[in-house]
C-alpha cells in the first residue's frame, strides 16, 4: 500500500472542519426527514410511542428533523475522524 505525503497539505481549520461535517448531515437530515414523514404523519407516531404525551404537528417534524441531524452528524463526524491524516495533530517534540 502506498502511504501518501501528507506533510505538503495545508491544515485546515478548526471552522473548516466543523463546516465539513456539518452541511452534509444538514443535508442529508432534510432528505430523510422529507422522505420519512412523506409516509408518517407525526400525530399519528405520537399515538403509538407517547399516548399520554400531546404534541402538536410541528413539534414531531422538527423533533424528527433534529434526531434525523443527531443521527447523521455522528456518522459524519466518524466518518471525519477516520479520514484524519494519522499524525497531523501531534506536535513535534524538541
Amino acid at each position: 500500500m502506498i502511504d501518501p505525503d501528507t506533510s505538503s497539505l495545508p491544515r485546515r481549520s478548526p471552522v473548516q472542519q466543523l463546516g465539513a461535517v456539518l452541511w452534509p448531515s444538514f443535508f442529508v437530515a432534510v432528505v430523510a426527514s422529507a422522505l420519512f414523514f412523506a409516509f408518517f404523519d407525526p400525530l399519528d407516531l405520537q399515538r403509538i410511542g407517547f399516548p399520554r404525551h400531546a404534541i402538536s404537528r410541528h413539534l414531531g417534524y422538527t423533533a424528527g428533523f433534529f434526531l434525523a441531524w443527531l443521527g447523521t452528524f455522528s456518522a459524519c463526524s466518524v466518518t471525519a475522524l477516520l479520514l484524519r491524516a494519522p499524525g497531523r495533530d501531534e506536535e513535534p517534540l524538541e
